[in-house]
């Protein structure tokens, strides 16, 4: 079970979105694991990941106290891995997020080889995650199943603030930012990528997925000032392996 199983979408919105932990058993091999999680994030560069955290210090783009006006308009976009893999000084949850399927499966079956002792999951769709584990030659161990949202859902927000928001597993982007980043969007205040790292330096676990936030911003410019539709189905879209 992971705070990922929750992002928001249907089984397709999860084709740029992989995201893959490692962590270790509090009192049965956390003693050594500092060395092998700060591996599991070297091997994970290796791969061009889009994103990579840990659950103490957060991701590859993190806030800065440096800070004035123009600092929106000037800062560093660029993710900072090293940052990440320097920073981690106590054993913790790591995660690496990809965009591409065959990336995380080339990453997957690399971590069965190194065989770190670490427990490992994979957090995209049911299929995604089935077919990651069988390019790694390993079967499924367990599987965690979101059923979605329940009672009043009209009174969610529309499905791309949503899709956007629950990137962060623990809700630290708000709804209210994600709606602001698509106004911005939309209204040419800001580009897609440019509202993606905002949104990014807020995730306190590393797990947001720049790519697919990315992918969900485009895809407003393109719908000529329409309402955007409430997301229906939403049984059993995540897997968590």
């Amino acid at each position: 079970m992971t705070n990922t199983l929750h992002r928001f979408g249907d089984a397709e919105s999860f084709r740029d979105d992989y995201v893959v932990f490692a962590i270790a058993s509090k009192g049965k091999n956390d003693q050594d694991a500092l060395p092998k999680l700060r591996r599991f994030l070297e091997i994970a560069r290796e791969y061009k990941p889009v994103n990579l955290g840990d659950a103490r210090h957060g991701g590859a783009l993190r806030p800065s106290k440096e800070m004035n006006p123009m600092s929106h308009w000037q800062r560093d976009m660029t993710p900072d891995f090293d940052a990440v893999i320097a920073g981690l000084d106590h054993p913790t949850t790591c995660a690496a997020v990809f965009d591409d399927r065959v990336k995380a499966e080339d990453f997957v079956k690399r971590i069965r080889e190194e065989d770190l002792g670490l427990s490992v999951n994979i957090s995209t769709s049911i299929d995604g995650a089935e077919q990651c584990c069988h390019y790694a030659g390993i079967p499924r161990h367990s599987v965690g199943y979101s059923l979605g949202f329940e009672g009043h859902t009209e009174k969610l927000p529309n499905d791309r603030v949503m899709m956007l928001s629950t990137m962060c597993g623990h809700g630290m982007v708000s709804h209210q930012l994600a709606r602001k980043m698509i106004d911005w969007v939309k209204e040419g205040r800001r580009t897609p990528a440019e509202a993606v790292t905002y949104m990014a330096r807020f995730c306190s676990c590393g797990v947001f997925n720049p790519a697919r936030a990315k992918r969900v911003l485009e895809s407003v410019i393109h719908q000529n000032g329409q309402p955007l539709t409430q997301l229906q189905a939403q049984s059993q879209t995540n897997a968590d392996e």
